[in-house]
């Protein structure tokens, strides 16, 4: 399983790529490409809920939905000033979680009534690959209206974090 420093390192990603995409977003022409532009905001709304779940899970504490689906559509700037505050909360949970509790294995309901059993290092893998399959999926309605989609891969974001990787020799040490 991934390290703290790697999670770290993911959940930065995540909020950069989500920032990119939403800047995209904004880009776009909303009389035109209303319709795209809003599903996409849906996607990026339904991650933020399902983040807001996990979080729970991850304090055992209440969630308080009664769906992951979004109902309605945000405004984009307040979509993303709850998306950064909520992945805010995950970059402080794992600048505190002890690997021993990542190990940990928690039970709790989804939000359709099944039960679920996952460690604390499976839910923060399962809110970084939910998160991408459907800002993939937002990426392809963008495409497909003729956007220009943000270059947001993971190898992109570490060497626009980190310039001096350009320099780097393969099998040298990173820094």
């Amino acid at each position: 399983m991934p390290s703290r420093s790697l999670l770290q390192r993911l959940f930065a990603y995540r909020r950069w790529a989500d920032n990119e995409l939403l800047a995209c977003l904004e880009g776009l022409d909303a009389q035109a490409h209303g319709a795209t532009r809003d599903a996409s905001l849906h996607l990026v709304h339904h991650n933020h809920l399902v983040d807001r779940v996990f979080a729970a899970h991850l304090d055992g504490e209440p969630h308080g939905l009664a769906s992951v689906s979004a109902t309605g559509t945000l405004a984009l700037h307040e979509l993303r000033d709850r998306n950064d505050t909520c992945l805010a909360w995950y970059e402080r949970y794992i600048d505190a979680v002890s690997p021993e509790a990542l190990a940990e294995t928690l039970s709790f309901v989804f939000t359709d009534g099944d039960t679920g059993c996952m460690s604390r290092e499976e839910m923060l893998l399962h809110v970084l690959t939910h998160s991408s399959y459907h800002r993939g999926e937002a990426g392809r309605l963008l495409a497909a209206a003729g956007a220009e989609l943000p270059w947001d891969t993971f190898a992109v974001f570490l060497h626009r974090s980190e310039p001096a990787r350009r320099n780097l020799r393969a099998g040298a040490p990173a820094r």
